[in-house]
């Protein structure tokens, strides 16, 4: 993703998920969080995308706070009306048009942001049906991303606060969506796919006193959280939905990563990936179809920046570098804010089958596994002889 402070561009070149189902004849849309730049050459719209309508494509969904946290801390000079004409916008466009200002992005329009992109889609999904063209969808949700303000629909109907307000909430717009394609009568001939794309912050809300803001999840029996390279930053569900093709009520416990679905989708609509540069995901549609247990990849590598930290082989979790918070004491910054640094011997070595909270470091015992884990790592190194990667974002090096 882009963050503050970094080229505020996708890499030349890149294919996106939008290019690929254009590519096969697919309407496409996104509704959301694009996170990828706002250059012109990076916007959705100029990588396959016919339709967009969101935040601001290159800042996340806490921005919504930068204007009364900037009022909160006098941090600026300006008034209350210019900062808001400054500050993040919600914004659309089409393909082949200009990025189009429509609203402030305020802490009200985001309250209510998920039910407007909720309608976009259902009128979205109309269009096309009565066109009779297949669609791409993809629709980033706000919820369960800090913070988590809840619709005045769903506000206080938990009993337990923003966020399980904002859970509920979530469970009904998703049941819209499900329920609007039954009524265009496409739900049978539709892939749905419901996923996370990272852990929580929960230990990183606890760390800072929980300042207004104790709704950032918990990793569960996981180790670890957003930004860090373990199985509580990076180990989310995922669920998919094909009558007639996907079994139901089954699962799976097969290595699956998010970059899967750029192949598999390809297989699927009988589109063409790049063949000039490595792709980092592998086919699954086996996994899909219940054809297979174990699926194509047996490994993943895990970076921090720039630094290459971890390896999942099989079972195995390996660390070749340490991960430490930022600061010390009581205000240290874990998650997003931590950092790799070099490990001193041997590498870590964790059982995240029978040890999911990486508790135990079995190095010692299960030394061989390092042997499969290098491999993995020297087969990466090979590709970036001929396709080396962009540089990672980084603001504290100038």
């Amino acid at each position: 993703i882009i963050v503050p402070g970094s080229p505020s561009t996708l890499s030349k070149g890149a294919v996106t998920m939008g290019e690929l189902f254009k590519s096969a004849g697919y309407a496409t849309a996104i509704l959301g969080k694009w996170h990828l730049g706002a250059e012109p050459q990076s916007l959705p719209t100029s990588h396959g995308f016919d339709e967009f309508y969101g935040i601001p494509p290159d800042i996340s969904w806490d921005s919504a706070t930068y204007v009364d946290t900037t009022i909160m801390t006098h941090s600026s000079d300006a008034s209350p009306e210019e900062l808001l004409a400054k500050g993040p916008q919600i914004v659309e466009a089409v393909a082949g048009g200009p990025l189009r200002t429509v609203k402030p992005y305020t802490r009200e329009v985001r309250a209510e942001i998920d039910t407007e992109l909720v309608a976009k889609s259902i009128d979205f999904m109309k269009r096309q049906t009565a066109a009779r063209k297949p669609f791409f969808l993809y629709l980033p949700f706000s919820m369960g991303h800090f913070p988590n303000l809840p619709s005045k629909q769903f506000a206080g109907k938990s009993r337990i606060g923003q966020y399980g307000d904002k859970l509920m909430e979530g469970d009904y717009h998703v049941g819209q969506i499900l329920d609007a394609l039954k009524e265009l009568g496409v739900d049978d001939n539709t892939l749905l796919v419901f996923a996370s794309d990272n852990g929580p912050q929960g230990e990183t809300a606890r760390e800072m006193g929980n300042q207004g803001s104790p709704d950032m999840g918990n990793s569960g029996p996981f180790r670890g959280e957003l930004g860090e390279a373990t199985e509580g930053s990076i180990r989310t569900f995922c669920f998919v939905r094909w009558p007639g093709k996907v079994k139901p009520d089954t699962s799976s416990y097969a290595m699956f990563s998010t970059m899967d679905f750029f192949p598999t989708f390809a297989r699927l609509i009988g589109s063409k990936i790049p063949t000039d540069r490595p792709i980092d995901g592998v086919d699954q549609t086996d996994v899909l179809f219940g054809k297979s247990a174990t699926g194509n990849r047996d490994s993943l590598l895990t970076f921090i920046g720039a630094d290459m930290v971890a390896v999942r082989w099989k079972q195995w979790r390996m660390y070749f570098t340490d991960v430490h918070p930022t600061g010390i004491g009581p205000q240290r910054q874990p998650g997003m804010f931590s950092a790799s640094a070099p490990m001193a011997g041997y590498p870590k070595v964790y059982n995240i089958e029978m040890d999911p909270h990486e508790d135990l470091q079995v190095g010692a015992l299960f030394g061989w596994t390092v042997g499969p884990g290098l491999e993995v790592v020297e087969k990466y190194k090979e590709t970036l002889k001929t396709y080396p990667n962009p540089p990672a974002g980084n603001v504290t090096r100038f």
